[in-house]
Formats: structure tokens, C-alpha cells, sequence
């Protein structure tokens, strides 16, 4: 497994699409979570985020502000990187090329969670350090104090968005091995992250009861909820505190094992074309 890890490694770094996604990421959490919200508090104007003050600007919101886009927008470009990192095989027909190379089906398997796991965390921590620069842009231009969070509050706030980011790239790599290809589990992915939960958090939940306690167990409340529990805003689209930060952290990490075990069997008791 470690062979095909490094394999892995070399593969997702020559290609192009990886480092557009990483771009995109940083992009889009550079606009949305800074630099409009900024832009509407030095021109006055009133907006759907004109209530993010300076304060939340700053530096001593990093961790919060870091971790806001990754249970639905951000989420969504480390799922399609999952999806792009196993279900490529399939739409190349790479997969028996792989595999007579020596290592089993679960090794290989292996070698490509391990090099999710480790996109993850370079995501994360660009994001965090993304953040941390403009925000001291910002406090520089604004001639506010800069202060930092404390260590723990750093160590927990980037495990966190690990644990969030990994989880959602082993349910692309799920996706990828239960359809067996990229462009149907993409759009599939995209339409529950980006439409189904939020409309079960905003329209059905408020009306059925069965459905505001069913969405406690779904994994994009749960990575709302932990992002708000360590100082996420609630203005962000799918930030908000269904349950408490424990429990949320413990639920994902259980979709994380379940998602990696059923798209292991999957790949080990099925033919792979």
C-alpha cells in the first residue's frame, strides 16, 4: 500500500485538475469569506453579509472563518477530487493496468485514501493560511490589533476541517467506485451538497419534525455543526448548530469509516469494468 500511496502522490500532483480545484478553493473562500464582506463594510453598503463586522475580519477569527465554506461549498470541490481520484480509472480503463502492477485491489484502494487524506489537509491548511494573510492585510489597512488564536484553538480548528474535508472526499471516492465512473457521481454528489440538504435544513425541516431530528444524523448538519461550535457564522450557507460540537465530530468520523469500508467491499466484490 505504500507503493501505490506513493504512486498516488506523483499522480494527483501532474495533474492539472488537482491544483485548479486547490485554486479554486482558495478563490472562492478568499471572495466570499473576506474580501466582500469587506468590501461591503468600507463602502457601508447593506447586504445578505453586511452584518460580518470588522471584528470577524480579524485575525483572532481565523479558525472559524477557515473552516465556514467546507460543509457545502468547499466541501464540494474536495468530493469532486475524491470522485476525480478513483472514478478516473474507470472513465480511463486504467484500472486492470493498475492492478496487474502488483498491488490487490485493497492496497490500491489504499494508496489513493491515504493521498486523499493527505489533499485534504493541504487544502485545510491553505485555506487556514489564505486566511491568516488577508486578514492581516486587513488589520494592517484597518490599523486594527492583530492577535492570533492560541495554539489548541489552531491544532483543533485544523483537525477539524481535516476530519470535514476527508470525509466528504471518501464519499466522492464512494461515488466513484458505486457508479463506476466520474461525470454521474460529480452531479450526484453536487445535487446533495449543494441542493438536497439545504433545502431539507431550510424548507422541510422548520415543517416536520421527523426531519429536523432525521438531519442530526446526516453528515452535512453534523459538518455545520462542528465548524459552528469552534466559530463559524451562521450567515454561512450550511453553518448552523443542530447539535453540539462532540457530537458532530464523532458523527463524521463515523460517515469517514463507513464511507472508506463500503467503497472498499464495493471495489474488493465487484468487477471493476
Amino acid at each position: 500500500m505504500l507503493r501505490s500511496w506513493q504512486a498516488e502522490m506523483i499522480k494527483l500532483a501532474k495533474r492539472p485538475a488537482a491544483w485548479l480545484l486547490l485554486v479554486l478553493a482558495l478563490l472562492l473562500a478568499l471572495l466570499f469569506t473576506y474580501l466582500f464582506p469587506y468590501a461591503s463594510y468600507a463602502g457601508g453598503t447593506e447586504g445578505p453579509n453586511s452584518d460580518r463586522t470588522l471584528p470577524m475580519l480579524l485575525p483572532d477569527q481565523l479558525v472559524g472563518n477557515s473552516l465556514g465554506g467546507l460543509p457545502v461549498f468547499l466541501g464540494a470541490i474536495v468530493l469532486i477530487l475524491g470522485v476525480l481520484t478513483v472514478g478516473g480509472e474507470y472513465g480511463w480503463g486504467t484500472w486492470k493496468t493498475l492492478l496487474t502492477q502488483g498491488p490487490t485491489r485493497l492496497a490500491a484502494y489504499g494508496g489513493k485514501l491515504l493521498t486523499l487524506a493527505v489533499a485534504a489537509l493541504v487544502i485545510v491548511a491553505a485555506l487556514f493560511a489564505t486566511g491568516a494573510a488577508t486578514s492581516v492585510v486587513i488589520a494592517s489597512v484597518e490599523s486594527q490589533p492583530v492577535a492570533w488564536p492560541s495554539l489548541a484553538d489552531l491544532a483543533t480548528g485544523l483537525g477539524a476541517g481535516w476530519l470535514i474535508a476527508t470525509m466528504w472526499a471518501a464519499l466522492g471516492a464512494l461515488l466513484a467506485i458505486a457508479l463506476r465512473g466520474v461525470a454521474l457521481p460529480i452531479g450526484l454528489g453536487l445535487v446533495w451538497l449543494l441542493a438536497v440538504q439545504n433545502l431539507l435544513a431550510v424548507i422541510a425541516a422548520p415543517l416536520l419534525d421527523w426531519v429536523a431530528e432525521a438531519q442530526k444524523g446526516l453528515p452535512g448538519p453534523n459538518a455545520g455543526s462542528l465548524a459552528a461550535a469552534l466559530g463559524a457564522t451562521g450567515d454561512t450557507p450550511g453553518v448552523a448548530a443542530v447539535v453540539g460540537g462532540g457530537q458532530s465530530a464523532l458523527v463524521i468520523a463515523g460517515y469517514l469509516v463507513a464511507f472508506v469500508a463500503v467503497g472498499g467491499l464495493l471495489l474488493h466484490r465487484r468487477d471493476i469494468v
